[in-house]
């Protein structure tokens, strides 16, 4: 997985945390549930990264 992958999920997960945030604390419902979903999806797309990653390094051996 190279670092620029890396970096946009954490970006994406980072950006939907602060919507979710801000949601809250303004109480816009649509604006915290697409927090939530950026955020879950960043995170379910560096999960399945890290396991290719892993099939690579132990299909190597």
């Amino acid at each position: 997985m190279g670092f620029a992958t890396k970096t946009k999920n954490l970006v994406d997960e980072l950006t939907g945390a602060t919507k979710e945030r801000v949601g809250d604390v303004c109480g816009d419902e649509r604006l915290r549930v697409e927090g939530v979903q950026q955020r879950d999806d960043a995170r379910a797309r560096q999960a399945t990264e890290e396991r290719a990653e892993q099939s690579d390094q132990t299909g190597a051996r």
